[in-house]
């Protein structure tokens, strides 16, 4: 065989063996992932809504991909449109380390003092009739500790100030349900997780600013970031409210009954159908009476990239583009042990089936140890701070680690079936977010390939 005929064969089988060995090569980590995520969502038996995801890696956004659909044409109007970059999630409790990030600018300003009675702010007395004596403060507020409850509700329109609901004798007052009782009555001795308290805190904002709530967050968090979103969908611009997701369940809104192989029903920001309204009253609203009605709680729209963009801002030490959001210290102090769960006595606290376990100020530290039931991820490797958000079908979770500098965002739109009926695994989370997160973090976070 002559020599150029042997070389052509050599490269000819070379190419051959480079192309068997590209063809049992796993895939990049960011094709894997895309397929493990969009197996979550469309799962047969456990099929998601819509998806939008983000993941930092060593400071930096390693991974953002979006899977399902904003807005599905429940009504015949035709109107169906998929999640994108831009989709904005009404992201339920994570809402209130958001609104925390506000509060502690009011304290970097000097306006607020964490340890101070917070009846001072409000302007009426705010006591547990069952423990008169103990002052009430925005750190107990917001490591949960308060002894408020949300027996008696968490949100009331204009027509209600909240001196009415929380002060005895008030025309809203009832029973008192809203006040812990017996040995938990002190504020500071017990932990229960409490959406009313985040009432009280937009209510201390909305007092010490003189600015309503929603426009208040603006100012100090969303423009200095030029983040998209925000507490009050009435005041967004058309392109916002096109961008917002609708949340849905197959599960009806009012019976609560889940039928799996049903059609999706709307719960939330059906915007596809009906234009957001303003809260009733709110031209007469008087700040500072009742903030609950933005929801301070649980009302923040935001997008899972503009997330990340708050996420590095923590990474990096309160930074952002050239601006400083909040000081270290102020991070540092906010994402700190306030609480940690102890059994003795008979514990200090519900952890809720072992979900909450060690608390910040307004924000949930994440503990990363075998059968803690707020493990993130499965086999453990990723300690984090953060918040976790359920409700009208969304799950969400924004979690970070500062010290590795990475984070995982995921904002799940929809359930279509029961997710008390698909538990996790080795948490107290839905098996769902357990996927979803571990492939997050074994994929985009460490690369993993096999």
């Amino acid at each position: 065989m002559k020599l150029g005929m042997r070389a052509l064969l050599g490269w000819a089988l070379m190419g051959s063996g480079m192309m068997q060995a590209m063809a049992e090569a796993p895939a990049p980590a960011s094709v894997q992932l895309d397929r493990e995520l969009a197996a979550v969502v469309n799962d047969a038996q456990h099929p998601l809504s819509g998806l939008s995801v983000l993941a930092i890696r060593d400071g930096k956004v390693a991974y953002q991909q979006q899977f399902g659909l904003r807005r599905i044409d429940t009504a015949g109007t035709g109107v169906t449109a998929p999640v994108t970059a831009a989709t904005m999630f009404r992201i339920a409790s994570i809402s209130k380390m958001m609104t925390t990030f506000g509060l502690m600018k009011l304290v970097e300003e000097g306006k607020l003092d964490l340890d101070a009675d917070v009846s001072t702010y409000l302007g009426f007395p705010l006591r547990n009739p069952n423990a008169p004596g103990s002052a009430i403060t925005l750190r107990h507020l917001l490591s949960h500790t308060s002894s408020l409850r949300d027996d008696a509700g968490y949100s009331w329109g204009t027509d209600t100030k909240l001196a009415d609901v929380l002060q005895p004798g008030g025309g809203k007052y009832g029973a008192g349900a809203m006040w812990a009782q017996g040995r938990n009555a002190a504020p500071g001795a017990y932990f229960t997780y409490c959406n009313l308290n985040w009432g009280v805190i937009g209510t201390i904002m909305e007092r010490v600013s003189g600015e309503r709530f929603d426009r208040l967050m603006k100012r100090l968090l969303l423009a200095p970031m030029g983040l998209r979103g925000g507490y009050n969908t009435s005041e967004f611009s058309p392109a916002e409210v096109a961008d917002t997701a609708t949340l849905y369940r197959k599960r009806t809104t009012d019976t609560e009954i889940w039928n799996p192989a049903g059609p999706w029903i709307a719960q939330v920001d059906n915007y596809g159908v009906v234009a957001p309204a303003a809260p009733a009253g709110i031209a007469s609203y008087v700040i500072g009476s009742n903030a609950t009605l933005f929801s301070p709680t649980g009302g923040m729209r935001i997008s899972a990239p503009d997330m990340g963009k708050i996420m590095l801002m923590l990474i990096n030490g309160g930074r952002h583009e050239g601006k400083q959001i909040l000081k270290p210290e102020t991070i540092k102090l906010m994402f700190s042990e306030q609480w940690t769960y102890k059994e003795n006595g008979g514990g200090n606290g519900d952890t809720l089936r072992g979900l909450y376990h060690s608390w910040g100020l307004g924000a949930q530290r994440f503990a990363d140890t075998p059968g803690a039931g707020n493990r993130l991820v499965q086999g453990g490797g990723f300690s984090a701070v953060g918040h976790l958000g359920e409700a009208y079908g969304l799950v969400s979770t924004f979690a970070v680690d500062l010290a590795g500098r990475n984070g995982l965002v995921s904002l799940i739109g929809g359930f279509g079936t029961d997710p008390e009926q698909y538990p996790g695994r080795y948490s107290a989370l839905v098996r769902s977010e357990e996927l979803i997160l571990t492939a997050l973090y074994r994929r985009a976070v460490l690369g993993k390939t096999d």
